[in-house]
């Protein structure tokens, strides 16, 4: 698939400049992207990517070697180096040079940092040109979540199959349905939306989910890493809220949310996917897959639960599970780079 195969509708009102405009594509005085404020050599095609600054910092000071940049702006933090899994029963996976990042909380963040790592990747920034071929980006979210099935045990890692963006950021991407399913799912969930609000609210009927896929051979190697290394997990899909409170449930202030009680709802809901139910709400998964499997990218999520929606209870000391769970990240990734060796993308 070429890159630039899901551009199948006239741009408008314009088309796109090229060489891209200093306004459209900032970069500073060292050549450095904007917001990241790093330069397309420092960038690995393997990536990690959180939402807490600090855990970007763990995971570089903990599980990578050989740092080559490790910087902090506008609190987006991007550290490279080598990454080299071992522990338990796994083998050891030849020398990985990966790069973990920050999204930030939600998806508008991280649209801002998904775009900056594929200009980093596909564009020449001294000519502002695109490159002629580039590597192929892969892409795991490690982060947290909060279970919606009460058999779901604390501390268990969701391995997302699809998402289901309750954000709008994706719905200004206009990436086809991935498969048959996603086209199912994501018209019975909007269906299953409109149903429970309301006739009288201001916002009846203009809920809009999208559902995007990770990639299978993401989803298959996280599921193998966490046999090799003894971690607890489970595949399901994801519900990706536009935030914290009302888009996931939770009724905290005077201002009532348009679907009460929707964790509960989702959670109720049965996808016929094989027995796989809805099992995490989180803030992230939905755009990462959307816009990463638009461009012929490669991307998944491993999510702890850190919470339980069911059962009202909470995980502090999940410390050590967050760690369980980026080694299994870092050993996928190099699993699927030594399995499917890098191929050079490009017009």
């Amino acid at each position: 698939m070429n890159i630039h195969e899901n551009n199948h509708k006239a741009e408008a009102p314009h088309s796109r400049s090229i060489p891209f405009t200093a306004s459209d594509l900032p970069i500073d005085e060292q050549g450095r992207i904007y917001h990241l404020q790093i330069t397309p050599e420092q960038l690995a095609p393997d990536i990690l990517i959180v939402g807490d600054p600090g855990r970007a910092e763990m995971i570089g000071s903990t599980f990578l070697h050989d740092i080559e940049v490790e910087h902090e702006h506008r609190g987006l933090v991007t550290v490279t180096g080598i990454s080299e899994v071992t522990g338990k029963l796994a083998t050891l996976i030849s020398p990985l040079r990966t790069t973990v990042t920050t999204s930030g909380m939600g998806t508008p963040s991280l649209e801002i940092v998904l775009q900056e790592l594929v200009a980093l990747n596909e564009i020449e920034f001294k000519t502002r040109n695109p490159k002629a071929d580039y590597p192929r980006l892969q892409i795991i979210r490690v982060g947290t979540s909060g279970g919606l099935q009460a058999s779901t045990q604390l501390g268990t890692s969701i391995i997302t199959t699809y998402s289901i963006g309750l954000d709008n950021t994706g719905l200004f991407y206009d990436v086809p349905h991935p498969d048959e399913i996603s086209k199912r799912l994501e018209q019975e969930i909007a269906q299953l939306l409109k149903d429970l609000m309301p006739t009288d609210s201001r916002f009846y009927g203009k809920l809009f989910p999208y559902v995007s896929r990770a990639n299978p051979i993401i989803v298959n190697a996280l599921m193998e890493a966490s046999e090799i290394l003894g971690v607890t997990s489970k595949v399901g899909l994801t519900i990706s809220g536009s935030g914290f409170f009302a888009s996931q449930g939770r009724d905290v202030t005077r201002v009532k949310p348009v679907i009460p009680d929707l964790d509960q709802v989702l959670a109720d809901y049965k996808p016929k996917l094989g027995g796989q139910l809805i099992e995490n709400m989180e803030m992230e998964s939905s755009f990462l897959s959307h816009f990463m499997g638009g461009l012929g990218y490669w991307s998944g999520a491993i999510c702890i639960t850190i919470a339980n929606r069911r059962q009202d209870t909470f995980y502090t000391q999940y410390q050590q599970a967050a760690e369980d769970t980026i080694r299994v990240a870092l050993l996928a990734l190099a699993t699927v780079r030594s399995r499917f060796p890098d191929a050079k993308r490009g017009e």
